[in-house]
């Protein structure tokens, strides 16, 4: 495992949830999940709770976005951690995040319709985040392709590639 390409990977599927959810939000706004109202809401109360004061709308939306991808980087960075069952762990870690968008908020004392307005918003959210895994783990089996002399070439083969 090279922590270069597990980055990476997680990098990519950091950025894919982040414009799945930008461009959707920007063309849907009835049924998109608001996952930066969400972060928005969270990092209020965190602050508000250190007693720190919170910024500006803008400001505070762009703190979101950053920490949104610094965050899901590192996470989905997991995907490339080892050797084994990098297609299972990539989706396998994007169904949590989904499942953990939609059933958490309100535990969390979070506003929930911001993931969970409608079935279409939960279902949005969940298959956000799982595509997210499946993009991470895909750059993940990439890079170490190209890097590994034994695999090299074996993109044209799919079941080599699903295995390798």
């Amino acid at each position: 495992m090279k922590v270069s390409h597990a980055l990476l990977g997680g990098l990519a599927g950091a950025c894919a949830i982040t414009i799945l959810h930008q461009v959707i939000k920007n063309k849907d706004e009835e049924e998109a999940p608001r996952m930066d109202l969400l972060g928005m809401e969270s990092i209020t109360k965190l602050l508000n709770k250190v007693g720190v004061e919170v910024p500006n709308d803008d400001k505070l939306y762009y703190i979101t976005m950053a920490g949104d991808v610094v965050s899901n980087t590192l996470y989905y960075s997991l995907a490339g951690v080892g050797e084994k069952k990098t297609w299972f762990k990539g989706p396998l870690l994007g169904l949590a995040a989904g499942l953990g968008a939609v059933f958490l908020p309100k535990p969390l004392g979070l506003n929930e319709k911001h993931s969970n307005k409608t079935k279409e918003t939960q279902l949005l959210s969940v298959l956000y985040y799982f595509a997210g895994g499946v993009i991470s783990s895909a750059v993940v089996k990439l890079l170490n392709m190209e890097t590994d002399k034994g695999v090299k070439g074996k993109l044209n083969n799919a079941k080599d590639w699903l295995t390798a």
